[in-house]
């Protein structure tokens, strides 16, 4: 793999699951691809129970302050899990995404999906909201990390939303190829 030019700033605009939830950030899977990938500069933008809305509300600021070279956004869960419209959750990460790619920053999004019992028309429309940006903005799609980790309560908070520590490193394995081949392109 070739290395990339120069040192980059990665911004990760996420919630709960990128904000390290229930437990220390330094044990949280942003600050372990800081530890993976020293050489570049990782941003934690995320906040627990952050909806694309707030997201949105905060990413000016953020562009400002950070100029990151990558945004990945890691936006959407408390959208689905309050049971906001699809296309407010459309209309926000799109807004997103384009002031990201205004500021000149290269796009991942990460997949995200809501548990079943929200019905399987509502699931299905929600998912498809990230396909249809990723395709529509041209942008890189990251499969939903979680999808590999819910399924084993060994691996989750006993609220059964959170990942817990154990996971962390997953998550980290899981994202790595993917900044890592934003960061060359």
């Amino acid at each position: 793999m070739q290395a990339p030019a120069h040192a980059a700033k990665v911004l990760i605009l996420g919630d709960s699951l990128g904000a390290s939830y229930g437990m220390a950030e330094q044990l949280g899977w942003v600050t372990l691809l800081q530890k993976n990938l020293p050489e570049h500069q990782f941003i934690n933008g995320s906040v627990s129970g952050e909806t694309t809305a707030g997201g949105l509300r905060r990413f000016p600021a953020l562009l400002d302050s950070v100029t990151p070279d990558i945004v990945v956004i890691e936006l959407g869960g408390n959208d689905g899990l309050r049971g906001f419209p699809p296309t407010q959750l459309e209309n926000n990460l799109t807004k997103i995404i384009t002031l990201a790619k205004d500021s000149g920053a290269k796009v991942l999004l990460t997949e995200v999906m809501v548990p079943p019992n929200y019905g399987p028309r509502y699931t299905q429309k929600f998912t498809q909201v990230y396909q249809d940006i990723s395709k529509a903005q041209n942008i890189v799609l990251i499969p939903f990390f979680m999808q590999d980790i819910a399924p084993y309560p060994e691996l989750m908070q006993r609220d059964g939303i959170h990942p817990n520590e154990k996971a962390q490193a997953k998550i980290a394995t899981w994202m790595q190829p993917w900044i890592e081949s934003a960061l060359i392109q």
